[in-house]
């Protein structure tokens, strides 16, 4: 199983880059996430160069199944949130 990266992973990493405590590290890190998070929830994109774009996308109403019994079933319209990686990104990961 691959490693995962866990937000304390990236408190760390930010602590040791910015000699930064890891609880200033942690209110850095977290003011960012939350920033993020306010602003695709209020349908606005955050766009960071290089990186990538988070965006909320619109789903249409659709239908579905029930896994329970199979009758089919109505799934809501809906608004989720999604990311589109920056050319940056796509070059690192493609290397």
């Amino acid at each position: 199983m691959p490693h995962v990266v866990t937000k304390s992973d990236l408190v760390q990493v930010a602590a040791k880059a910015s000699n930064l405590s890891k609880a200033a590290a942690g209110e850095a890190v977290n003011a960012v996430f939350d920033a993020i998070v306010a602003n695709v929830a209020k349908g606005k994109r955050v766009t960071v160069v290089g990186f990538g774009t988070f965006l909320p996308r619109k789903r249409k109403a659709r239908a579905g199944r029930s896994p329970a019994n199979g009758k089919e079933i109505r799934i809501s319209a809906k608004t989720v949130p999604a990311f589109a990686a920056g050319q940056g990104f796509k070059e690192a990961v493609n290397k």
